[in-house]
């Protein structure tokens, strides 16, 4: 019975995994298939790459300019969203939970509601879409919540008792906090910022109602594609960038497991 039991349990497992992963797999696979389909397997090619990485074509361009918006905005929203969740940690109970409160309304809030939103917000304040002021502070709108909700764990497992006793030893506020609760804190930072990057990598509705008619990012150029030879050459390139990004992501999580995992043989 306990046999059957672990076979079940990790059964359920695999399935899940296999479900999650299966077509990201099948995308790396075809990444390496001469035939612009997946419906058809030429042979091994690596056709899709060359296409990809030559930057007189439409894909590498776009996928910069993409990852310098993600940064710009991840920076922003993350230097925002760790004063956000400080105020919102230090303040009295009742002014807390209404910034709590407010701060989930983007997060539980229809995307497409919040992109029309502030479409109709820009154009009051008649604000263009070419000084690319829009499609930022959409993608910030978007991103610093979940943010504030990565840093704010960490701001109620510190130790306040350092942050009063630096105060009591003669640190000023202001060489406190950077001295002794963003150091504490640093960790909800970073993955809030990995966390932002992802979500404007991700994001498709508030940059197609915000962004600049002149500017695309990866999803809103495969979106806007039509059908055509080149058109299936451009989305079958793009097999090569979730190849690029899965061996990456599969990379990184391996050292960072290895050296944990060193670091707490070290500890023992």
């Amino acid at each position: 019975m306990v046999i059957f039991r672990k076979i079940l349990k990790w059964g359920f497992i695999g399935l899940v995994l296999l479900f999650i992963y299966a077509p990201i797999l099948l995308l790396t696979v075809y990444s390496f298939n001469e035939a612009e389909t997946i419906t058809d397997w030429g042979k091994f090619s690596w056709t899709h790459y060359e296409y990809f990485f030559n930057p007189e074509n439409q894909p590498l361009p776009i996928v910069f300019q993409t990852i310098c918006l993600a940064l710009v905005v991840a920076s922003l929203s993350t230097l925002l969203a760790t004063v956000g969740a400080i105020g919102i940690f230090y303040s009295k109970r009742r002014v807390g939970t209404v910034l709590s409160g407010a701060n989930q309304i983007p997060v539980i809030n229809a995307e497409v509601v919040t992109a029309i939103s502030l479409a109709f917000l820009f154009v009051a304040f008649q604000l263009p879409k070419s000084s690319f002021i829009p499609l930022i502070v959409g993608q910030m709108v978007l991103c610093t919540p979940f943010v504030v909700l990565s840093i704010i764990p960490k701001l109620k497992q510190m130790d306040n008792n350092l942050y009063e006793a630096a105060l009591d030893l003669g640190a000023s506020p202001t060489r406190a906090l950077f001295s002794v609760v963003i150091p504490q804190i640093s960790p909800g930072i970073v993955s809030g910022f990995m966390l932002a990057i992802t979500l404007s990598l991700d994001d498709y509705i508030i940059a197609a109602y915000t962004k600049p008619n002149t500017f695309q990012t990866i999803s809103t150029h495969i979106y806007s594609l039509a059908k055509g030879s080149t058109v299936e050459m451009i989305k079958s390139s793009y097999w090569a960038l979730t190849a690029i990004i899965f061996v990456a992501i599969v990379v990184v999580v391996i050292v960072m497991n290895v050296l944990a995992s060193k670091k707490a043989g070290k500890k023992q």
